[in-house]
């Protein structure tokens, strides 16, 4: 039997990492993808492939796909993983930070997806993952630019997948939760840079606590976790469309479904503290 392949992006730390770590455990071959390849020793010496890759860099994605394919000879699962927390007030985040959000968060999403779908459809099998979040379903404040990019995510990934099904290719979304990863911190202090003096001073100053306090942190999710249910999709036959796991992720995702806008938006204010 055909050992599967897979590539993991933004696999140097978080879920990215645990990702390559349960899919080696699986048996696959494993490609991981980051732009700090000098923090992946230890994934080289389990046997994992690193690439060096930055998911702006369109040469370095076409150059990844192409040694994937040179050296395996297909690929059957892409992790779209890597992306980042850009927060801030609307008035205050800069366009050029803005396209930059989109530009690692969707468009390199998008575009590993163009590259790897002519390899899919010759094999007429496949599984993109894409790593949106519950903030593709719901929003926080002064988060507009990220849910932006996730709410964005979540609408490529529904057409993508109506598009891809007749080669045989499925297209899952994972939804996480709080995860206990870098990220709430680098959000934390990309608010604080830009938010944190002015008119949105006070409000930046409690959704950091949010983001990066140590007692939000006590509550969330270990990255393996995700990991898992990144492992459970790609190993069903049938694998479902959404994937929603980690702290809050469920429940915030039924409330936000069934709760009128503005009540929505008073349970978000009291869940992270933003009060004025």
């Amino acid at each position: 039997m055909t050992t599967k392949v897979a590539l993991v992006t933004g696999a140097s730390s978080g879920i990215g990492e645990a990702t390559v770590q349960r899919l080696k455990a699986l048996g696959f071959t494993v490609y991981a993808a980051a732009r700090r390849i000098e923090r992946m020793q230890h994934l080289i010496d389990s046997g994992v492939h690193v690439l060096a890759m930055d998911v702006t860099n369109d040469d370095a994605m076409q150059a990844g796909i192409t040694d994937i394919i040179a050296r395996s000879g297909r690929i059957d699962v892409l992790v779209n993983n890597a992306g980042y927390g850009s927060y801030g007030a609307v008035e205050d985040v800069s366009l050029d930070e803005a396209r930059a959000q989109f530009e690692v968060n969707v468009f390199g999403a998008a575009r590993l997806c163009q590259l790897v779908l002519p390899y899919m459809r010759a094999q007429h099998s496949g599984t993109i993952v894409n790593i949106t979040s519950m903030g593709g379903k719901l929003h926080t404040p002064l988060g507009a630019w990220y849910h932006g990019t996730k709410f964005a995510l979540e609408a490529i990934s529904d057409c993508l997948r109506m598009e891809v099904q007749p080669f045989g290719i499925d297209v899952v979304v994972i939804e996480p939760g709080g995860i206990r990863t870098e990220w709430g911190g680098i959000a934390a202090d990309k608010l604080r840079e830009v938010s944190g003096n002015g008119a949105y001073a006070g409000q930046a100053k409690q959704m950091a606590e949010s983001l990066a306090g140590e007692a939000g942190r006590k509550r969330l999710s270990p990255p393996e976790l995700i990991a898992n249910t990144i492992a459970r999709a790609v190993a069903a036959r049938h694998p479902k469309t959404r994937y929603a796991s980690g702290f809050g992720a469920r429940p915030l995702i039924f409330l936000r479904r069934w709760l009128p806008d503005r009540a929505f938006d008073r349970l978000l204010r009291l869940a992270t503290g933003v009060l004025r």
